[in-house]
């Protein structure tokens, strides 16, 4: 009997194993933007506290065109933008800035969050079914990394009424079937 107690007991304190978050990490290509004011600062990000989905409002481009376009605003100035992870339409992801740097991507959030933007073909903006696979795996595997869940990850909508991504703003029933979709993969 005693035997059986120290059993049960030892099976009650074990500690839980979270899941290798490594073996969790979707295929990526590491393509870093070069440091500059206006894609890539390469100041320190702080802390993470939500994950932002975008969409690049530009139809029909690639994740590449999209980094490309990044990293022409170090000679262009056109403006300040990046985003941490680009999702292509044929679900390929190029991360642009390493984890632990700040994006231009939420004007007010870039110090305390991660952005994905994700390409599209469709003229409402909706996602490719090979890029809502890509993003719901990124999505699980940051969000064990930051040890965050499904109600911290964000659109841009959500963080100042940008239309963005269009698809999961004008659909919110299909947001709220996305989020969860990752809350079912994890």
């Amino acid at each position: 009997m005693e035997k059986e107690v120290k059993e049960a007991f030892k099976e009650v304190t074990a500690p839980v194993m979270k899941k290798n978050i490594d073996e969790r990490k979707p295929l990526l290509t590491e393509d870093f933007l070069t440091v500059n004011e206006y894609s890539r600062p390469g100041e320190l990000l702080p802390e993470v506290k939500n994950i932002f989905v975008h969409y690049t409002a530009n139809p029909n481009t690639t994740a590449q065109q999209n980094r490309s376009y990044f990293q022409s605003l170090m000679s262009t100035h056109i403006t300040s933008a990046s985003a941490h992870f680009i999702i292509g339409y044929d679900g390929d992801i190029i991360q642009c800035l390493p984890l632990d740097e700040i994006g231009y991507a939420v004007m007010g959030r870039n110090y305390d969050s991660i952005s994905i933007e994700c390409c599209y073909l469709a003229e409402n903006g909706e996602f490719t079914d090979a890029t809502k696979e890509s993003l719901i795996k990124l999505l699980v595997w940051l969000l064990d990394r930051y040890e965050l869940d499904t109600g911290d990850i964000l659109r841009h909508y959500d963080e100042g009424g940008k239309a963005c991504p269009k698809y999961y703003v004008e659909n919110e029933d299909e947001w709220e079937k996305l989020k969860w979709n990752v809350k079912k993969a994890m």
